[in-house]
Formats: structure tokens, sequence, C-alpha cells
């Protein structure tokens, strides 16, 4: 199913510095000699009521928040590949309405859905989902809502079957358009929204008489649009993702440019491997190749 091997999330930079218990903060006392203040910063894990900006008396200057701190504590989980941690750590704060949580929650979610079995993926799915709508309620203006909410979307129409995956296909390219526009330089999304454009363009007939009965106007789209999508992908990040050389390559032999599929091909085929995605990303550019 399209978009389903997904999956390559950008990531906020990681805090530069190691934080300790205490942090000191400069600040000029009443007689104009600068001074030192120690204060204690609170675990982001034990409490979030610290989440506004922490600022010495006269002091102008912001400080680390506990929640930055918990955020890339989350990010940093998130690339060592431990989502169960980073469930078990924002669940406590899935009620505060922050939709930076909510987002990465639902991030998580969807990593160990495509871990877990049929029974406990679909149960992650659905969670993920409710809590995704509540994001957009919330903030309708976030790049991340939207792409998650596109992600969520075809994973539960997935689940729902053909009918109800394709009935679903207009709100997740304009959640991924409105996804662009929040966030042009987003790699990833451009990626997705190449994958629908191709996917979309070559449905079965099956589907495409579905489409046609579901909707007055059934969703179009071309090879053409696809290349440009994934080839903006490319420009703003390239190599970021094994996938997007490979469509690339497909996207081109569709278009019967041959030497351009070929160079991406290879290119997908001489990836360096990171995870199994990856792996399956090279696999199947080397299985085109050998057919060409």
């Amino acid at each position: 199913m399209f978009l389903q091997r997904f999956y390559r999330v950008m990531n906020y930079r990681i805090l530069q510095r190691i934080l300790h218990k205490n942090i000191y903060a400069v600040y000029k006392g009443g007689n104009g000699m600068q001074a030192v203040r120690k204060f204690w910063v609170t675990s982001p894990f034990i409490t979030m009521g610290m989440w506004g900006f922490i600022k010495s008396k006269d002091e102008s200057e912001t400080q680390i928040t506990s929640k930055e701190v918990l955020l890339a504590k989350v990010d940093a989980l998130f690339d060592q590949g431990d989502y169960k941690s980073i469930y078990n750590l924002l669940s406590n704060y899935k009620d505060s309405k922050d939709v930076d949580i909510l987002w990465r929650l639902c991030r998580a979610i969807y990593k160990m859905s495509e871990m877990a079995s049929d029974v406990e993926s679909r149960k992650l799915i659905y969670e993920g989902y409710d809590l995704i709508c509540i994001a957009l309620d919330i903030q309708e203006d976030h790049y991340a809502v939207h792409k998650w909410m596109s992600i969520f979307l075809n994973s539960k129409g997935t689940l729902e079957g053909t009918k109800a995956h394709i009935k679903e296909l207009y709100n997740i390219k304009k959640h991924l358009l409105r996804a662009s526009e929040l966030k042009s330089t987003d790699a990833t999304i451009l990626y997705m929204l190449g994958c629908w454009c191709y996917e979309i363009s070559n449905l079965a007939w099956y589907q495409r008489k579905i489409a046609s009965i579901i909707f007055e106007e059934p969703p179009t789209s071309s090879f053409e649009e696809a290349l440009m999508y994934h080839e903006k992908a490319e420009k703003v990040d390239p190599n970021f993702y094994s996938h997007n050389l490979l469509m690339l390559g497909k996207t081109y032999l569709k278009l019967n440019r041959k030497e351009d599929a070929i160079k991406y091909l290879k290119k997908a085929a001489e990836f360096s491997a990171e995870n199994d995605d990856d792996q399956k990303a090279k696999q199947e550019a080397q299985k085109i190749l050998n057919s060409i």
C-alpha cells in the first residue's frame, strides 16, 4: 500500500550540550556588579509545570525551558529507535493540548504499529489517528500535524479496505499539500506527495472503477507530477532517503526515460543501508536493474 514503506522524519536539532542539574545564569545585580545565580532545573520527566521561559529577576536572555529539554530527550530517543520509551514518556502529557507533544507521540505510535502484531497495530493506528485529530483541532497551521494526519488517514484507510482507502485519497493529498505549504523545505512531505501522484497514476482498473463510483470526479494525477515532487525532494535534501531514489528510478521508467531511470536505480541499489527499510529499497532497485 502506498506510503506504507515510507518513513524518515526530519528531527529538530538535539541540544548541543549535555544538561546537568545546575545551570548558571549571569545577571547584573542592583549594585551594577555582575553576580552569578545558580538555579535548579526541575526534571521535565517529573513535572511540566515550568513550560514558560525561565528567567532570572533582572535577566532578559531566555534560558532553556523544561519543555525544550523534554522534546530534545524525545527526539534523541527517536533517533535511537526507542519508540516505546517515547510512548511511555509522552503519554503522561497527551492531555496537555500541546501540539509539539501530540505529534511526536503520534510519530512514536506509528513506528510502534509497524512492528506490532496485526491486532495491536490496528489498535495503535486508531489511537494515533484520534490524537492527531485532537492536535489538528488545537492548531491548524502546524506542518507536522498535517503530515501525520495524511499518514494516519492512509494507514486507517488501508485497514478498512480498498473502498475506504480510496475514499480518503482527496483528504490525504489535501493534508500533504497543506503541510508542504507550511514547510516547503520538508523533503519527506515532497516524497509523500510524489508517492501519492505515482500511485494514483498507477491505479489498477478495478481501483479506478471503485473511484469512479465513489467520486463524481475521481482523483487524477500523472507520472510527470509524481516526478516533479520526487525531484523537488531530492533538490531540497540530496540522497536523504533510499526510497526517493528508488521512486525517481521507477517514475523515470514510466516516462520511458531509461537512462535517467538507471542512474537513480543504481544510486538506490548502492545506498548505504541503515535499516531494513533502506535494505528493501536496495533490493527492489537491484531487481528492477536486473530486469532492464
